[in-house]
């Protein structure tokens, strides 16, 4: 039998996979990037004000489902620069995910006094969402990635590296959780001054998003990485859908400040040079004609 053969056969097929993935995610980036976030901004201040049947508000599996397909771009995106090495890295941050977290729940500890108050899905231990990891590690990824492209010759700089991805995934949450306290995700006990939200979650995202992105760091070779960061025109439509959904949600809501860091995400995205007026002039009209408009 011969292995060479075998070995050749299993990378063109795994070539071709993800060739079909790719140009699935191009085909349909408007519907992924904004459509997608635009609904579920929609539905979940619907939600959240008691405006929609109970089958519909809070749907766990519609908020999986949507999640999934925000991440998307940014899963194919980093699929062809994931090995053994990598997959090793993210179990840890994985297992990681789930013990903060608990301890989190369980002790207040490191994030203040918290519980959430809809059901995101099944829940690990009846305490966490067992999607938890879907949640976390892509806004991670998002953050490091865009710093990455965006220091220019200071990401060759370890301690630049890292703390700026630090800030990145700081920010993050600088967004996301005002927004998720207004549509009653999860609460603070007492209510935090920032829309909610107490400074002890954000010293406790300083922890976490340090190891995430020290492992995030680790996992990858960083110059492969890089190259793969600035000829995947998609990758961060993914980070799109987050400042869409959580920003508009902000907006909503009158959480000014946070709406404000939404926009400075946005204004990184525009400084990649990959989002402007051209490329919504070409994605609005792949996205009509994949659905036969």
């Amino acid at each position: 039998m011969n292995n060479d053969y075998h070995t050749d056969s299993d990378t063109s097929g795994r070539e071709a996979i993800q060739r079909r993935l790719e140009a699935l995610i191009r085909e349909n980036r408007f519907t992924i990037a904004v459509v997608f976030p635009a609904v579920g901004a929609v539905t979940l201040v619907a939600s959240a004000e008691g405006l929609l049947p109970g089958p519909l508000e809070y749907n766990p599996l519609l908020i999986l489902f949507g999640t999934l397909v925000m991440r998307s771009p940014l899963l194919v995106g980093l699929l062809p620069k994931i090995g053994a090495w990598a997959l090793a890295c993210f179990a840890v941050l994985t297992v990681y995910t789930y013990a903060i977290e608990i301890v989190g729940v369980r002790t207040d500890w490191p994030y203040g006094a918290f519980e959430y108050t809809i059901q995101l899905g099944p829940m690990l231990l009846g305490e966490v969402p067992l999607a938890l990891p879907l949640f976390f590690v892509p806004l991670v990824c998002n953050a490091y990635l865009l710093t990455l492209l965006l220091l220019g010759d200071w990401q060759e700089n370890l301690a630049v590296r890292l703390l700026a991805a630090v800030v990145a995934v700081v920010a993050i949450d600088l967004v996301l959780d005002p927004a998720a306290v207004a549509v009653g995700f999860w609460e603070f006990t007492p209510p935090g001054v920032y829309y909610g939200v107490p400074v002890s979650n954000y010293v406790g995202w300083v922890i976490s998003g340090t190891v995430a992105v020290v492992l995030v760091d680790l996992a990858f070779d960083r110059a492969a990485l890089l190259e793969r960061v600035r000829s995947c025109e998609f990758i961060f439509d993914d980070l799109v859908s987050f400042v869409l959904l959580w920003g508009t949600v902000n907006v909503l809501y009158g959480n000014w400040i946070a709406a404000a860091v939404a926009g400075g995400f946005a204004l990184g995205l525009f400084r990649t040079g990959r989002y402007d007026l051209e490329m919504v002039k070409t994605a609005v009209p792949a996205a009509l004609g994949s659905k036969g408009w």
